[in-house]
């Protein structure tokens, strides 16, 4: 599973920094997730904590390392076994989003800089099927890989200091959904009645690194229904299990 040439450096005291070649990638994302799974079920689980990105990870022990090079050895042996803890198939979150003028504050803006029609940014952001590399900024926060190369656009020179929850927008080569109100700087396209972060919840989060995530275009009366249901916990999630 691990076909590539990991570097392992230390991190501090306590920790052992792990890195991928530096590229946004489906195959860097399943190598990370299968070395994330292989610590999850082993023994030395009890005694790290893991955190990861695109194409690092970062192991912190809870005491301090006497031998690195001891360390780094044990760990190129946990990752080299063959296991089948991920061969199973990831879940597509299916979420509706209203792109209407009222919502996507930001399509004019959009259409003008990137040349192309708002209709056609819509088409674009709903017929791809984006990948999930990881949850950060905010919690909740989806990190999404694969939107198409005629959306991309840098992010706004001066973040707004207040983004509407469930607001879709996009970054960069990115896109992502806003999962609380909070200050921005993404160029807002829609927004989703999807709640993506809620304590109350088993999982606070339904999507998980390696899920996938297709956005639906609803209307504003759809929109609106769906915010009843939620309302009324009556809404659930359209998903299915997929198997590359």
């Amino acid at each position: 599973m691990n076909e590539f040439r990991l570097k392992y450096k230390p991190y501090g005291e306590r920790s052992i920094l792990i890195e991928w070649p530096q590229i946004i990638s489906e195959d860097v994302l399943e190598s990370v997730l299968f070395c994330k799974g292989q610590l999850e079920n082993h023994s030395l689980k009890e005694k790290v904590y893991i955190k990861y990105g695109y194409c690092s990870m970062l192991i912190t022990y809870h005491a301090t390392i006497n031998n690195f090079y001891n360390e780094i050895l044990m760990l190129k042996s946990i990752f080299s076994a063959d296991s089948d803890t991920l061969k199973r198939g990831s879940k597509l979150w299916k979420i509706p989003v209203c792109y209407d003028l009222d919502f996507g504050i930001d399509l004019d803006e959009i259409s003008k800089k990137n040349d192309i029609e708002i209709l056609d940014i819509v088409r674009l952001h709903t017929s791809t099927i984006y990948h999930v590399y990881f949850l950060g900024f905010l919690p909740g926060f989806l990190y999404l890989g694969g939107l198409d190369k005629k959306l991309h656009l840098s992010r706004r020179r001066t973040p707004r200091l207040k983004v509407e929850k469930g607001s879709v927008a996009i970054g960069g080569s990115q896109t992502g959904i806003y999962p609380n109100e909070s200050p921005g700087g993404w160029n807002i396209i829609g927004k989703t009645p999807i709640d993506f972060f809620n304590l109350n919840n088993e999982n606070p989060c339904f999507a998980q690194a390696g899920d996938k995530i297709q956005f639906i275009s609803v209307s504003k009366t759809d929109y609106k229904q769906i915010v009843s249901s939620i309302d009324a916990n009556t809404y659930i999630i359209e998903s299915e299990v997929i198997y590359d």
